[in-house]
């Protein structure tokens, strides 16, 4: 067996107390909810102004039952549609695993639409702050992969290599570690830059689509080291299950980023169209 650096083995329940057991997995989702929300609420106040902090304070509600409903019904679809289909009541078993982003990205777009439709709030102002915060909690997530040992990446002889517990005795990639860093702090760093700046706010949609975009060019360079789930394997022209999930949010990222105007350069064009 090639060298590799012990894996670190962190008990993936954090606190447990009789039955009740509080998991890291569990603790990521509730810190990325909390800090994207405190964060969120200092953003819409950047003019121009886009929401109010109460706002805000009442769209956690619909964001974070878009993070769990997506992001549960996404994994059943995409990754073990079969399985499901036999064993229908599992769908319930959240508390099992088995959540995908893409999913939890598509419950999330659906809440901002609705809650915004219902408040009066203009949507791609809103959501390019909101999303904005989103990689706190893909850091938190992948980190939390990390401890439970899970997601490991793909057989290597990199000096870093570990050997994870549940991969096999070869050493694979740490490559939680590394969708941590892209999806997490370069691209949180990319989108703080992109939407302190007010001549990008009035763009209303760039900084959403700079997020899609960004998200899915991360998650694509990621998953070249990551093992692909064992019941689906490589697809088409080898590709993963998350590389090709990932195509359509680049498509719209770009698209959103193309189209974005200020909103005082989109009510001039209407004008001299008319």
């Amino acid at each position: 067996m090639l060298l590799a650096i012990p894996f670190p083995a962190i008990d993936p329940v954090l606190v447990e107390i009789g039955p009740f057991a509080i998991r890291w997995y569990a603790l990521a989702y509730i810190l990325g909810i909390v800090l994207g929300w405190v964060l969120a609420k200092r953003l819409v106040a950047l003019a121009p102004r886009v929401a109010t902090a109460e706002q805000v304070d009442d769209a956690v509600t619909w964001i974070t039952l878009g993070i769990i409903l997506g992001g549960r019904l996404g994994y059943v679809l995409f990754y073990r549609p079969g399985h499901y289909l036999a064993h229908p009541l599992e769908v319930l078993a959240v508390w099992t695993g088995g959540m995908s982003f893409h999913g939890g990205a598509l419950g999330v777009i659906l809440a901002l639409l609705l809650f915004c439709r219902n408040r009066g709030i203009e949507v791609l102002g809103f959501a390019d702050r909101v999303v904005s915060v989103v990689p706190i909690g893909l850091f938190l997530g992948r980190c939390a992969n990390f401890v439970n040992g899970e997601l490991w990446g793909r057989v290597t002889d990199v000096p870093w290599a570990m050997v994870f517990p549940t991969g096999g005795p070869e050493p694979r990639h740490p490559s939680q570690l590394y969708q941590a860093g892209m999806e997490g702090v370069l691209l949180f760093l990319l989108l703080q830059v992109l939407v302190r700046q007010r001549a990008v706010r009035e763009r209303r949609g760039f900084v959403s689509g700079a997020f899609l975009a960004g998200y899915a060019v991360a998650r694509g360079v990621g998953e070249m080291f990551r093992q692909p789930d064992a019941q689906l394997g490589f697809l088409i022209g080898g590709a993963t299950m998350g590389q090709l999930l990932s195509l359509p949010m680049l498509a719209v990222g770009v698209w959103l980023m193309w189209r974005a105007r200020p909103a005082g350069a989109a009510a001039a064009g209407g004008e001299r169209a008319a």
